[in-house]
């Protein structure tokens, strides 16, 4: 039971180790791809197929990164931890993380020493979450399932309330359920980039999944379940899209070519994220858990170990992408300043014109991820002959 319990363990590290990296392309498409931030890969008038799958493919990052920190909660309560001990260190967590995203998050993706652009993004929605969840974990496992069904399949019957207007309020309803730009003036911009009432019944979901992987339930029967579980995931998605029937407020629609009938199917929402975002991207998630948990292999050890030390990766890789974009922007003949990103030149969107073709995307994609590796692979070596130190539970 030993193995089967370190096996579960890495089965985890290695999908969340496969998300991060993926990850770090849409962060290298963001700052060298053509349009930099304010062009969208997944409009079909303008985009091409690579181009739209280079964004597809990273929307599983997100549901994958937060869904798995609610595992890791239940997983940590599973050790022996009383739930007043789970529900604390969710809270001083939750809190940590919405520290990270405001001052030193928001200060890799912008460089802007003033922090005049926020941008609330999923470091934000997973400490709002992990928030709600400190809460949540004394209430019945059977009741906190059903609040997390409930918040990410009822959602959509909010997706008529829009509001315009910076009163507490409007921000408010902005943070819960409705993405906004909001420009308070030239020196304050905030970004609510993602809306929290799915993320936060997301990440309760995955608490509760968490009870797949305790030790009486058996490998096995938990493959087995993984696998249906994804199975019914998948087919519910293509179900509900197929008929437009329900979960997502943009509609599907055939297009003049095959292909990009396609793209407009798989086309779902991440902003909040809608049932059928969520459906289309944990589904295959949970079917690469069960069919991954027993395999070993130096390509499964490669993405474990950013598995293993997902915050450090996500905030180091950020300032990584950043600066290689400093250098970029200089050899391409403009200033480097352009690469300062304030509240003014993101409403501007002074870098419309700005990028490198797609191919240079994936080289940058490449080499950062080959940069994080040996720094990744130092932090897990620290943590792991450190793990008296209270601290690194945070980091």
């Amino acid at each position: 039971m030993k193995n089967s319990t370190h096996y579960r363990i890495e089965s985890i590290d290695l999908l969340r180790g496969v998300v991060m990296v993926i990850m770090a392309l849409d962060h290298a498409r963001m700052y060298f791809g053509m349009g930099y931030w304010f062009s969208d890969p997944t409009n079909l008038s303008t985009t091409t197929p690579l181009l739209f799958f280079t964004r597809w493919i990273t929307h599983f990052c997100a549901p994958a990164f937060v869904f798995l920190a609610g595992t890791s909660a239940f997983l940590y309560g599973a050790r022996k931890k009383s739930r007043k001990e789970v529900s604390w260190f969710l809270f001083t967590r939750g809190a940590w993380l919405l520290f990270v995203e405001l001052i030193i998050v928001n200060f890799a993706w912008t460089f802007d020493i003033t922090l005049s652009f926020h941008i609330l993004q999923v470091i934000w929605a997973m400490g709002m979450s992990m928030l709600c969840l400190s809460a949540l974990v004394f209430l019945p496992n059977k009741l906190v399932f059903m609040i997390g069904i409930i918040l990410v399949t009822g959602h959509h019957l909010l997706d008529s309330i829009s509001m315009e207007g910076t009163t507490v309020t409007h921000l408010i309803w902005y943070a819960l359920h409705q993405e906004k730009l909001i420009v308070l003036d030239s020196h304050s911009v905030i970004y609510l980039h993602y809306p929290l009432i799915p993320w936060i019944g997301l990440m309760a979901l995955g608490y509760m999944f968490g009870m797949l992987y305790q030790e009486e339930f058996g490998a096995e029967r938990r493959k087995r379940w993984l696998w249906w579980m994804g199975i019914g995931a998948v087919l519910s998605f293509v179900l509900l899209r197929a008929f437009n029937l329900y979960g997502d407020p943009s509609h599907w629609s055939p297009q003049h070519f095959f292909v990009f009938s396609i793209l407009s199917f798989v086309n779902a929402t991440k902003y909040p994220p809608s049932l059928l975002y969520i459906l289309m991207t944990i589904g295959p998630s949970l079917i690469f858990l069960s069919l991954t948990e027993n395999i070993r292999n130096k390509a499964t050890s490669f993405f474990v170990t950013f598995g293993r030390v997902p915050f450090f990766f996500y905030v180091i890789h950020i300032y990584v992408i950043h600066l290689l974009a400093i250098v970029g922007i200089i050899y391409s003949g403009r200033s480097w300043n352009d690469c300062i990103l304030t509240g003014n030149s993101l409403v501007a969107e002074s870098l419309t014109n700005y990028g490198f073709d797609l191919y240079v995307v994936y080289l940058i994609w490449i080499l950062v991820t080959a940069l994080m590796f040996p720094l990744c692979k130092w932090y897990n070596e620290y943590k792991t002959t450190n793990r008296g130190k209270w601290w690194l539970r945070y980091l």
